[in-house]
């Protein structure tokens, strides 16, 4: 007799790459961070622990990212790109800020700057990044927790989420 095929837990999320339209009644997640190389990324590691709760994830990477795109402001897919981040992270119920190790990061440290005092930002910065120290700082002053690892993002996530009322259910 065969054995049965077990088919994986249905997926309740939603994952919205820029620079797609979002428009939802879910809570949406903005995911902040460097933009890693496949196949595991901090992206879709977060994404699959989150995967079973009724959110969308607004995920700012690029599939069709071109290395000879011009980062300046009269270029516009670069310009339509930083617009969508910025107008994502402002409809996001939840930042999720991840800090590679790996990576100096510049943007994510702005965009840190930039929505810690909101309350709804979650921070990951492991050891080993090399302006952590200023991460924690920031962080402190503004009553933000910092957890070292995706598993703990991922948490840290789902309790902000319920903190704030934003989910109906968990």
């Amino acid at each position: 007799m065969a054995s049965p095929t077990l088919d994986p837990a249905p997926t309740r999320c939603r994952v919205v790459m820029a620079p797609n339209p979002y428009t939802t009644d879910q809570p949406k997640i903005f995911l902040s961070g460097s933009i890693d190389a496949p196949p595991a990324t901090w992206q879709s590691l977060l994404t699959a622990a989150l995967s079973h709760l009724p959110i969308t994830i607004l995920n700012p990477h690029r599939e069709d990212w071109d290395s000879t795109w011009r980062e300046e402001v009269d270029f516009a897919p670069f310009r339509e790109q930083v617009n969508w981040e910025l107008d994502a992270m402002e409809a996001a119920d939840v930042v999720a800020v991840y800090f590679n190790p790996k990576s100096p990061a510049p943007i994510t440290l702005m965009e840190l700057g930039l929505f810690v005092r909101g309350k709804k930002m979650v921070v990951a910065c492991p050891e080993g990044y090399v302006k952590r120290g200023n991460v924690q700082i920031v962080c402190q002053r503004f009553g933000i927790e910092v957890v070292d690892n995706v598993e703990q993002l991922a948490d840290r996530v789902v309790k902000l989420l319920g903190d704030l009322g934003v989910m109906k259910e968990i």
